[in-house]
């Protein structure tokens, strides 16, 4: 795929998805989370990449959604839609789900979304996808006690770009890798000429070290392991909640994540805790044995009656012995007691094993001093004993736990974007079940629709409307088809703009390759969408001569085109918009389009059309305290009453009953009511 193709990307995009493991793969299904991970991508800005890669994989020219109305329908399934995901992958991923004119794009989306209605929306799942979002690169990791040495200036560029988690360092021979095995706890020669070499330090010769970089730098799998760890463990319930099958062994990356610190350390090891505890607390407990030991002596001498004959005392002075001495000489035994105290204090603080403790006790020497102070040089040299104890574990133990990890982690990312895929699907199966969804049949124009007819438009039972602002149960459920050009009449409030966004809605969500809010439909593939939603006022001469172009343009090209308008009388007056509603549905008769025109002008229309236009009802059955009752399914080829007439009809049968106050009826002598003003007013209707 020539990345820059791609509607939307130029050169500079194109360079950075071209550092994707698989740019072609990710663009192609669509996965937003690896396409966010190229450098400068942000989420939102990877979901219209893959629309864009999608539109060229399927040729598919755009435009479908034709008009503003068209386009907020879109924008409000869709938003019913990510309303229901947990994730805010899931919730880009469905941006690259749009209407498509394109048989392949619907069928592709269609497979999956056949699948993602089988899925039970279960609460234990989506709980677990609260955990779950897209794996993060551990970014720069840098490990400063090793490092890689090496003779060759061309091998030291290799190794730099090979492994930059390490430090490379030129040397000459033998001397220079010694210096270097003084300054780092360990030092990995790269070149075979060292091999045999004795140097003093933890020296390892590894010819082969560029081609196992997890070996020599555990750190940067341990990295993404830790930065990911509450991510890939939330993939995992997930996987178990839902029964999924996992792309890797699931007992085995947790017990390997068990043992991961979130700084990329490996945790749950008893002696290496103990090392680094050592290190950590050395300072704080040799001054402590320093002060017990002092705390005994002092305690000693305090007690002790010592005894100094003149001439021992002289002897003393004229060596120029001083206190020590006479420890030496009178407090022996207690000085050797409070040294010995500190060194198992020493030892005992530290947890020291046998080789550590013989080190220990060197911190406190035998010769008497008050007061006891601890040995610097022997500190020190515990100290470097407990932490290359503590390198040698930790870095046994991550290039073990490394080891363990390295080949799961092609698995982790398939696990964490299987989950993430789970909550699109869950998503598309929640709207299924809330709005009690079914898959559309597309059929070929050429074939005979519901409705009859030498055309296809589509055929819709059991709809409701989901952009209906009320309960579901609440919805009184449409039945309507058309095949050609129809208009819809009906009374005021009685449901002709929802029954053309339950159209559109269907339509949209079909052509999208998702399951419609029907009982049942059957449509053709249209091109586009063309929804123009009701003028508020009658429009200026400027904006009216932009509408008619409009249908000019549309009427001239408008094979294919499904044309929803809602009372397009209103942009002029009435008798005009007569005559152009007449030329226009005309105009798109001829060209084979499906349109569905809602106006109040419907018999005008009709006698000025130059074809037998189907005219459509919503019903009235009449009025109920105040409100109207009205049959929901448009009639076919039925003229709706308005609302006027109803009230007029109402007015005349009260008459009748001698209910009216107003124009009462006069009865003649046979007992039947007289011809009333309301029955003139009805002869107006017919």
């Amino acid at each position: 795929m020539d990345l820059e193709s791609i509607p939307g990307v130029g050169e500079k995009t194109a360079r950075a998805l071209s550092e994707l493991d698989d740019p072609e793969r990710a663009l192609r299904t669509g996965d937003v989370a690896a396409i966010a991970t190229a450098p400068g991508i942000s989420q939102g800005r990877a979901a219209r990449i893959a629309r864009g890669a999608i539109r060229l994989d399927h040729d598919d020219p755009g435009g479908f959604l034709a008009t503003d109305r068209a386009r907020e329908v879109y924008r409000a399934v869709l938003g019913l839609l990510k309303e229901r995901t947990v994730t805010d992958y899931a919730a880009q991923r469905l941006e690259t789900i749009y209407p498509s004119p394109r048989r392949s794009r619907i069928a592709e989306v269609q497979t999956f979304a056949r699948e993602a209605i089988e899925r039970e929306p279960d609460p234990e799942v989506r709980d677990a996808l609260e955990g779950v979002e897209p794996l993060r690169e551990p970014g720069d990791v840098r490990v400063r006690e090793r490092c890689l040495a090496t003779t060759d200036a061309e091998r030291y560029s290799e190794a730099a770009a090979a492994i930059p988690e390490l430090s490379v360092e030129v040397v000459e021979d033998a001397q220079g890798l010694a210096e270097l095995a003084r300054g780092y706890s360990t030092v990995i020669a790269l070149d075979e000429s060292f091999a045999g070499v004795t140097v003093e330090g933890d020296v390892q010769v590894r010819p082969d070290a560029l081609e196992n970089p997890a070996e020599v730098v555990p750190e940067r799998p341990l990295a993404f392991f830790a930065r990911n760890r509450d991510r890939l463990q939330a993939a995992v319930e997930v996987h178990r909640a839902a029964d999924l099958e996992p792309a890797c062994d699931l007992d085995a990356l947790e017990d390997g994540l068990s043992r991961l610190a979130e700084d990329g350390t490996v945790a749950g090891d008893d002696e290496l805790d103990r090392l680094t505890t050592a290190v950590d607390d050395l300072d704080a407990a040799a001054s402590a044995a320093e002060s017990a030991a002092n705390d005994r002596l002092r305690d000693a001498i305090r007690e002790q009656d010592v005894t100094i004959e003149g001439s021992d005392l002289l002897s003393l002075v004229e060596r120029g012995a001083g206190v020590d001495s006479l420890l030496s000489r009178e407090l022996a035994d207690e000085y050797a007691a409070a040294v010995e105290a500190a060194r198992e204090h020493l030892i005992d603080a530290l947890d020291l094993d046998p080789g550590e403790a013989e080190i220990a006790r060197r911190a406190f020497g035998d010769e008497p001093t008050f007061p006891v102070e601890r040995d610097e040089d022997a500190v020190g040299r515990l100290r470097e004993e407990l932490t290359a104890a503590k390198e040698r574990r930790a870095g046994r133990l991550k290039r073990e736990l490394a080891a363990d990890l390295a080949d799961q982690r092609a698995g982790a990312r398939q696990l964490v974007r299987d989950a993430l895929e789970l909550d699109v699907e869950l998503a598309v199966a929640r709207f299924a079940r809330d709005f009690e969804c079914t898959m559309p049949e597309f059929v070929d124009p050429d074939e005979v629709g519901s409705a009859g007819g030498d055309t296809v438009g589509f055929a819709i039972e059991g709809g409701r409307s989901p952009l209906l602002d009320e309960p579901l149960a609440a919805i009184d459920p449409v039945d309507y088809d058309v095949a050609g050009v129809a208009l819809l009449s009906g009374v005021n409030s009685g449901g002709k703009t929802s029954t053309l966004d339950l159209v559109a809605s269907v339509v949209v969500l079909a052509h999208m390759g998702l399951p419609v809010p029907a009982e049942n439909v059957r449509l053709r593939r249209f091109d586009d969408l063309h929804y123009h939603a009701k003028t508020q006022g009658t429009l200026d001469a400027g904006a009216f001569e932009s509408t008619v172009r409009e249908f000019a343009d549309l009427a001239e090209g408008g094979e294919g085109s499904l044309v929803l308008v809602d009372e397009l009388e209103s942009i002029t007056e009435p008798g005009a918009s007569a005559k152009i509603i007449a030329g226009i549905l005309e105009a798109l008769e001829e060209n084979g389009a499906t349109a569905v025109f809602v106006s109040h002008l419907a018999d005008e229309i009709r006698e000025m059309a130059d074809f037998d236009v189907t005219v459509d009802g919503i019903e009235a059955v009449g009025l109920v305290d105040g409100e109207l009752e009205v049959n929901r399914s448009p009639v076919k080829d039925h003229l709706a009453r308005s609302t006027p007439e109803l009230i007029v009809e109402k007015l005349a049968d009260e008459a009748r009953d001698g209910v009216a106050t107003n124009g009462g009826a006069a009865v003649t002598d046979e007992g039947e009511p007289e011809p009333v003003f309301y029955d003139r007013l009805l002869e107006k209707f017919d």
